[in-house]
């Protein structure tokens, strides 16, 4: 695989949080960068900061629930590098409140950005990355495309579609030898926007569920598997937790997240909702990367940096686990 420096990258979602994180990376590296989003002047800023060295960054306003307008991008891409080596399709929005309060519109839109928004970019790189004969999607979900959460049914269910669709899409071209890699990031909780800008139908601000990451530490993830190909990668370990938690018993997950309401009071603050989000337009302003909740957030992932991102050590860490494992069983069965 190329290096950094060398690729032409599509980010979807550069506006703001780890789209944002990511296209600013990429540029520092030496990527030609192109962003997408709908926020026109947020993307003018992002862009700065990634073009700064020279010429290598455009801007291109995309709703990524449209395909006409996702198919421009990349024809946009091509046309102005001459080609595509890391498309990031990371554009997401949130939308909090029971399945009986939210309105058919309001599951159809997340599921339209979230899922079909991540379709939509693969479907529309594919072309060209078969053109070439390679090049890496990197398709963006969330640990509760593995676990669902109360209050946020369309949001995890659109995650798990993305991780679904990752799956078979990646199965075709291996079966095919297209030379063409797809990656699955799996992020935990992440301080970004998102619960700024999604919309809720709680009362009050909603606030992801702790413990929570910085982006830089998806984005490190991100750049890391444009350069090493690699079939998923989750983001902290707690979100690892998380998964695992839930192949071994789903059942008792359910009853963990039930105990005393603590996963519907958990995600939620203790400030007013102020009525505004991005589901239908976007949000004004410039943009950040951040969101409110850095307080206690965590700027990097220990098992992410040394384990996930090689699966090698990782399959020797439980290994080692499950020999210890047995190794105690027989002692106590002594």
């Amino acid at each position: 695989m190329k290096s950094i420096g060398e690729q032409v990258v599509v980010i979807t979602g550069a506006s703001s949080g780890i789209g944002r994180e990511t296209a600013v990376r990429f540029g520092q590296q030496g990527a030609s960068v192109v962003l997408a989003a709908r926020n026109e002047a947020a993307l003018e800023e992002a862009a700065k900061e990634v073009g700064r060295l020279g010429d290598k960054a455009r801007i291109v306003v995309t709703d990524v629930a449209e395909w006409g307008q996702v198919n421009r991008l990349a024809q946009e891409a091509v046309e102005r590098f001459g080609r595509i080596d890391t498309w990031v399709n990371n554009a997401s929005t949130g939308g909090y409140g029971t399945v009986e309060e939210m309105s058919i519109e309001e599951i159809e839109r997340i599921i339209r950005i979230n899922l079909m928004g991540e379709i939509y970019g693969m479907k529309a790189a594919l072309p060209h990355l078969r053109r070439q004969g390679q090049g890496t999607i990197i398709n963006v979900a969330s640990v509760l495309g593995e676990r669902s959460v109360p209050l946020q049914a369309a949001y995890c269910a659109a995650k798990r579609g993305v991780s679904g669709f990752t799956e078979a899409l990646r199965l075709e071209l291996e079966h095919e030898c297209s030379g063409i890699v797809v990656t699955l990031i799996v992020p935990s909780s992440i301080n970004t926007p998102l619960f700024d800008h999604a919309l809720s139908k709680l009362g009050v601000k909603p606030r992801p569920i702790p413990p929570v990451y910085e982006p830089k530490v998806v984005a490190e993830a991100i750049l890391f598997a444009a350069e090493h190909p690699r079939r998923d990668i989750v983001v902290g370990g707690a979100g690892k937790m998380l998964a695992v938690g839930e192949r071994i018993s789903p059942r008792l997950m359910d009853r963990f997240m039930l105990m005393r309401g603590q996963m519907f009071k958990i995600q939620k603050t203790d400030q007013p909702d102020n009525g505004q989000d991005n589901l239908f337009k976007p949000m004004g302003g410039a943009g950040s990367t951040t969101g409110d909740f850095g307080q206690r957030s965590k700027s990097t992932s220990i098992y992410t940096r040394y384990l996930e991102q090689y699966p090698n050590r990782k399959r020797v860490l439980l290994g080692a686990t499950a020999a210890g494992a047995v190794a105690l069983l027989r002692r106590v069965g002594r």
